[in-house]
């Protein structure tokens, strides 16, 4: 009865919008259990994990995401599913060590209590990993939301990549550490963020012109954490045209 059921669900996954899925936690559990954890252990000797998806043919160029402050949730175990599906290899790193927050108290303690030199060793050892599997071809991109669009960048700073994707992350870098990025970076904001704001990314638009690095900066018409379908802020239409941008920026860059 129980596989029964199962496939009863991921047959609705498969007749489902990729938002649609995100959107109900039942199917997002279904579908978030089809991806593989892999460990590996750091320069500094510290086990980490990740969750992967493969895409049906291989090898394929691979996309590292970050998550937002909640931690490795299901929402965004979907979206690496969603980028299997697109042809690339996707793994979606944890960086919370197993916590995933359900309150915003929790999440805002969890990413407090990140350590900024372990968390990029963490990023650094992936990146690495994802150059030497086999069924990784030769480009690599990253992507983050949140918190994890600030770690989206940071990774990038910290180990060459072909490209980078920030959703409404922290970007405050002088120009000095952007020049070590080898990719160009495509960013997405929103108008009615109070954090990540259009001070914020003005100062990193001039600082990434000063660096002499591409940059695409798109703005929507919405709050922090638009694209994210469990939230009271998500915007439908930006969500889809920032997913649409995404992709294509992957496709030119990583194909």
């Amino acid at each position: 009865m129980q596989t029964l059921a199962r496939r009863q669900v991921l047959s609705g996954i498969a007749a489902t919008s990729f938002a649609a899925v995100l959107a109900d936690p039942r199917l997002a559990r279904a579908a978030a259990a089809g991806l593989e954890t892999v460990s590996i252990t750091t320069e500094d000797g510290r086990s980490v994990k990740a969750a992967l998806a493969l895409p049906s043919k291989l090898p394929a160029p691979a996309v590292l995401l970050v998550h937002e402050w909640w931690g490795l949730n299901d929402q965004i175990k979907v979206v690496a599913q969603e980028l299997a599906k697109e042809g690339y290899v996707a793994l979606a790193v944890d960086l919370y060590d197993d916590k995933v927050a359900t309150t915003p108290e929790d999440a805002s303690a969890y990413m407090k209590a990140v350590d900024p030199g372990q968390a990029t060793g963490a990023l650094k050892s992936w990146v690495s990993w994802l150059r030497d599997h086999e069924a990784v071809g030769e480009k690599i991109g990253t992507v983050g939301w949140c918190f994890g669009g600030g770690w989206s960048l940071n990774a990038s700073i910290a180990s060459p990549v072909e490209a980078t994707v920030v959703y409404y992350g922290q970007v405050v870098h002088p120009a000095e550490e952007l020049k070590a990025l080898t990719s160009p970076v495509l960013g997405h904001f929103a108008t009615e963020d109070q954090w990540i704001n259009k001070e914020m990314v003005g100062k990193f638009e001039a600082e990434m012109a000063k660096a002499k690095r591409p940059l695409q900066s798109y703005w929507y018409e919405a709050n922090h954490a638009f694209a994210n379908p469990t939230s009271a802020r998500y915007d439908e239409a930006d969500a889809k045209l920032s997913w649409e941008r995404t992709l294509a920026f992957f496709k030119e860059n990583l194909t």
